[in-house]
This record gives C-alpha cells, structure tokens and sequence, in this order.
C-alpha cells in the first residue's frame, strides 16, 4: 500500500478536498444522465400520445405535440444529450484533469492519499490494541 509519508498535513487535506471535489461532480454527472433518460423516456411517450391523438381524430393536439414540444430542448433549444455532451467535454474535463495534476504535483499521482493515510493509521492501531 502506497503511504507516501513525505505528504504534510496540509498538503494531504487539499488532495482530500479536490478528490471529494471530483466525487462530487461525477455523482453530479450521474444526475444529469439520469435526468436526460428521464426527459428521453418521457418524450417517447409523447410521441406515442402524438400517433394515438391523430389516431382518435385530435389533429391539432398532435400537430401541437409533432411541431412544438417533441423537437424542442429541454433548456431552451438545447436537447440534453447536448447538455450531457457539453458537461463531459466542459467543467467534468477540465477539473478532472486539474484534480490529476494536484495529485501528481503533490503525491506522485496516488488516489485516495487522505483515505490510505486513515486506513494505514487504523490497521495500526488495531494491530497494536491485540
């Protein structure tokens, strides 16, 4: 197990704060991915209420559903697999690259320093408490 002993305190503390960072986004990412099946399925349902309206004789209401609100985005034209696109190449690139170089700068790339640290002290202290 990597250590990395010549890591000071607070050195360790703000690999912690960028790795919950990270961690952070990414369950951030998992929202949006859930959020842009969420709005998919449910624009496939109106599609499916489109053919059944024009079906039952109610042209306006799937002409309506066909011209306005099928082909609009979610945010303004912007449809979310857009915003799923922009996220990843965007903020999601860029800080997980940032949080890298961090963790290279300060402990030769190690993830999860803070966490190690903890394991390595409590696995110790158990072996010293038998």
């Amino acid at each position: 197990m990597i250590e990395r002993e010549d890591v000071d305190e607070r050195e360790l503390a703000v690999l912690h704060e960028c790795q919950l960072a990270i961690e952070y986004l990414y369950r951030a990412y998992g929202n949006l991915l859930t959020f842009h099946h969420g709005v998919g399925h449910a624009m496939d349902r109106f599609a499916v209420a489109e053919r059944e309206l024009r079906a039952l004789g109610h042209d306006a209401l799937a002409d309506e559903l066909r011209d306005e609100h099928l082909p609009a985005g979610a945010v303004d034209e912007v449809w979310t697999y857009e915003l799923v696109e922009a996220f990843q190449s965007g903020m999601l690139s860029a800080v997980t690259a940032f949080e890298r170089d961090v963790r290279e700068e300060l402990a030769e790339g190690t993830p999860h320093l803070h966490e190690r640290h903890q394991q390595a002290r409590w696995r110790e202290r158990s072996r010293k408490d038998r």
